[in-house]
């Protein structure tokens, strides 16, 4: 796909690290599968991926988590 943001690059499939930071949590989740543009690096997460990560980082945050760093796992 053709990158939104330089509007040059064309994405090609990757592993990138995700951190979500609230309320003085900190979570990172690492070698998420996204597009990652080859020419300005931005990265996409599909809406599938987004939402794992979401509730992911909620569940978290819920039994008081405050710094973290986790390797993604497939469903």
């Amino acid at each position: 796909m053709k990158c939104i943001i330089c509007k040059q690059g064309e994405t090609i499939a990757g592993k990138v690290s995700v951190t979500f930071e609230r309320d003085g949590m900190t979570l990172v989740i690492k070698n998420v599968p996204a597009q990652v543009c080859a020419n300005c690096g931005e990265e996409y997460v599909d809406e599938e991926t987004t939402s794992r990560l979401i509730k992911t980082a909620e569940a978290a945050a819920k039994v008081g988590v405050q710094v973290d760093v986790r390797e993604y796992v497939a469903a």
